[in-house]
């Protein structure tokens, strides 16, 4: 896994950290290509984000889409997942 340049995922909860490896795994199994996270907590994001609760993470889109029920089968419950224009948002907010 990456992480762009100026990412910080030091602070990112337990429960977030944790889905890294299956993040990476989706990404190599269904587009053979690395997972890059692109933000945490920095950037600016909508009031009330996940991300300034270190509960989000946003992904670059890989070349070979991936559908996004893949990520939800595989993370469980507890993470929603969004696409988005230009990545892919994976936070936790358990209901």
């Amino acid at each position: 896994m990456l992480v762009k340049l100026g990412v910080d995922i030091s602070r990112l909860k337990r429960e977030t950290r944790r889905v890294l490896p299956i993040i990476e795994y989706i990404y190599w199994k269904h587009a053979s290509e690395e997972a890059v996270i692109t933000s945490t907590y920095e950037g600016n994001h909508g009031s009330g984000s996940l991300h300034y609760a270190n509960q989000a993470i946003d992904f670059r889109l890989s070349k070979k889409p991936i559908a996004t029920e893949i990520f939800k089968n595989d993370l469980g419950a507890g993470f929603d997942i969004v696409l988005e224009k230009d990545h892919l948002h994976i936070e936790f907010d358990p209901k």
